[in-house]
């Protein structure tokens, strides 16, 4: 009788294979994965194997090997795996801040803009967004989200989530950015288009220059550059201060730190720093 798929062993990833992978991975996006995450890269690689007719590792490093740089194999490979866990109000120590804080001490002559520089599926710049709507009612504000998955960019440009996400958000927000799903829609909710009209999603690589998004006030890359190596860190926080403006604020995770990384950015409180200047509109 001949197996089903969905019967079928996984594959078996190799050190060589697992080397290759994260390779090509670290490679294109600054990620490094040591060795003991066999389990979690071939976790989200059985199935791509599996559509491709591919028997095993071996061979799908043979078939990666013969991509031309940029295409649509490596491009998969990387949605793969870069997918991180983000939920609404993650981390709510910072969007308090945002709204006690840097928002009433904005400039305001010009429009405040926040980069969520790592935006996954969309919960954190959408949380950004409810803060900003509440606080600025005159629309003086924009947020750009950019991740370099394509597939989540999608996901975060639609603004459709499980209902379970509605859990993680406070009542009277939920009430007022967010519907309910109907029919083939039950069971999700989704932001609601004048909030997801405020949010500019892109794809975006951060180990490139991104000089041309402009520079903006905030800052969040929180939760991310624990997976890079302490150069490509001191790289890229270097590019990314220069995208803020004087005084504007710059945000990691509550288990980061920018302490061992040479910058100008002062720290105000822990996973929160600032660049030095005088705000100027």
């Amino acid at each position: 009788m001949q197996q089903s798929l969905t019967s079928r062993p996984q594959c078996t990833l190799g050190p060589e294979e697992f080397a290759y992978i994260t390779g090509v991975l670290c490679r294109e996006t600054g990620i490094r994965m040591m060795p003991g995450k066999e389990a979690l890269v071939s976790g989200r690689l059985d199935k791509r194997l599996r559509a491709l007719g591919l028997p095993g590792y071996p061979e799908y490093v043979r078939y990666l090997k013969g991509q031309p740089d940029g295409s649509p194999e490596l491009r998969q490979l990387i949605n793969l795996l870069t997918t991180n866990e983000t939920f609404f109000f993650r981390e709510q120590q910072h969007f308090d801040f945002l709204r006690d804080t840097v928002l009433p001490a904005r400039e305001r002559t010009r429009l405040f803009r926040l980069w969520s520089a790592a935006s996954s599926t969309g919960e954190e710049a959408y949380t950004a967004a409810m803060v900003l709507s509440e606080a600025l009612p005159d629309d003086r504000w924009e947020i750009v989200g950019t991740d370099i998955s394509s597939r989540v960019v999608e996901g975060a440009q639609l603004g459709i989530y499980p209902l379970t996400a509605a859990d993680k958000i406070p009542r009277q927000l939920l009430r007022k950015y967010c519907l309910r799903g109907r029919d083939e829609f039950d069971g999700s909710m989704a932001v609601g288009r004048p909030l997801r009209q405020r949010v500019n999603f892109l794809r975006h690589n951060l180990m490139e220059n991104l000089g041309h998004l402009g520079r903006f006030d905030v800052i969040m890359l929180r939760n991310v550059m624990i997976y890079f190596d302490p150069e490509t860190k001191r790289q890229l926080v270097g590019r990314l201060q220069e995208m803020l403006h004087p005084g504007g604020f710059f945000i990691v995770g509550r288990s980061e730190s920018l302490n061992a990384i040479p910058s100008r950015l002062v720290m105000v409180e822990p996973s929160i720093y600032r660049i030095p200047g005088q705000q100027r509109g």
